[in-house]
């Protein structure tokens, strides 16, 4: 993607290209290809209803390079961007694909990166890119706030190390996940700790979205040595770390939730284009073209900021936080307004088991939730402008 040169504020007078290479859209291609022959929804279906693992769907993944593709090279990886990572992600949305790759490679692997040290990232880094290390960041310490500035958990200084007590909420953790990326307080500022997933009390939650699973993480005096804990705890480096990870985490659920909303439009369109009533398809009433129109620019809309957010955070410019919040609300509002009137284009449809739009529906609303909803990521906005909430 040839992407911003000179900040994310303001346009005025600058050109700003966001198309995409042909190397990043011959690796789309090649993904939505591979995706819909090993990821059909039958696939998605038999995760949801038996229980069937996807781990077969993962090792694919493994064996094509997707989890080293922005892992450096020095680390074991490919090296390429978050504009290669963010393709694959929306792609990931598309098909609901169940398994590990997105926390991997987009919550505990950019942890890793920003905050750890040079020998921590190639520690954990080599094993992401191999497929060995299969990860996850456990953040939100209560139901209805994952603002880093609500964390509540705070890890306590001892000999040899770091002792964690506290719950964490919404984790994305399957039953291959081999470690988890903690994130609490240390002194005056934030850092994460790298624990095993053995010990990090990982139980599964009842969620909306079966297709893959959220865990609550229970920690009870957890000791964490000191070559587990990323950088320097507390300290201005690592809490920048964080900070600077959690944003590209955001965005890419951000942008996974686009993709499955596009999906669910594609169905809603060709549902339209074949019912007919009155001897005409439905698509054909002005009331659902004008449902089709909007349905389109929310996506259209999310879609651009998140990739203009995909953007900020490549070239790490100055206003990365607030694109990246802008993105996660576009998408929240996206979701809520696709899933709704893909249930009533759908009618009684769309509410059966037996339709696959609900498997969308559920992904798209339950990603939603997960790093903060809409009026969170606006309020950060709102505050980034100087702009009282009150």
């Amino acid at each position: 993607m040839r992407t911003l040169r000179n900040g994310a504020h303001s346009t005025r007078g600058r050109s700003v290209d966001l198309e995409f290479t042909s190397e990043q859209e011959e690796l789309r291609s090649s993904v939505r290809s591979f995706l819909d022959k090993e990821c059909p929804t039958d696939l998605v279906r038999a995760v949801v209803e038996t229980g069937e693992s996807a781990e077969a769907l993962w090792r694919a993944m493994v064996e094509l390079d997707w989890p080293a593709l922005a892992v450096p090279e020095e680390d074991g990886g490919i090296g390429l961007t978050f504009v290669e990572t963010a393709v694959v992600v929306e792609e990931l949305g598309r098909v609901v694909a169940p398994g590990p790759l997105l926390p991997t490679v987009t919550q505990f692997a950019p942890m890793v990166r920003e905050v750890g040290s040079a020998e921590q990232r190639h520690r954990f880094l080599s094993g992401v890119a191999s497929g060995e290390t299969v990860g996850t960041v456990a953040l939100a310490d209560h139901p209805r706030s994952w603002r880093l500035r609500d964390l509540s958990m705070t890890a306590e200084r001892v000999e040899g190390g770091w002792v964690l007590d506290g719950t964490k909420l919404g984790v994305l953790a399957g039953a291959g996940v081999t470690e988890v990326a903690v994130v609490a307080r240390a002194g005056e500022g934030l850092s994460a700790f790298v624990v095993p997933a053995g010990q990090a009390g990982l139980a599964p939650m009842h969620t909306l979205d079966a297709s893959r699973t959220l865990c609550r993480a229970t920690f009870e005096h957890v000791l964490v040595p000191d070559d587990r804990a990323l950088g320097e705890p507390g300290g201005d480096v690592a809490t920048d770390g964080v900070v600077r990870a959690v944003q590209e985490a955001t965005v890419a659920l951000a942008l996974e939730t686009v993709g499955a909303c596009d999906a669910l439009f594609q169905m809603v369109l060709a549902y339209v284009k074949d019912r007919r009533q009155f001897g005409v398809p439905v698509g054909s009433f002005q009331a659902v073209k004008h449902k089709m129109s909007d349905m389109f620019l929310a996506i259209e809309r999310a879609r651009s900021l998140c990739y203009f957010a995909v953007a900020a955070i490549d070239e790490d410019t100055a206003g990365r936080a607030t694109v990246a919040a802008m993105a996660k609300a576009a998408s929240d509002d996206c979701q809520r307004l696709v899933c709704r009137e893909a249930f009533q284009s759908f009618g009684g449809i769309g509410f059966t088991w037996e339709h696959d739009s609900h498997l969308f529906i559920k992904r798209a609303e339950t990603a939603a939730t997960l790093f903060g909803g809409a009026s969170e990521h606006l309020l950060s906005v709102a505050d980034s402008l100087g702009v009282s909430a009150g």
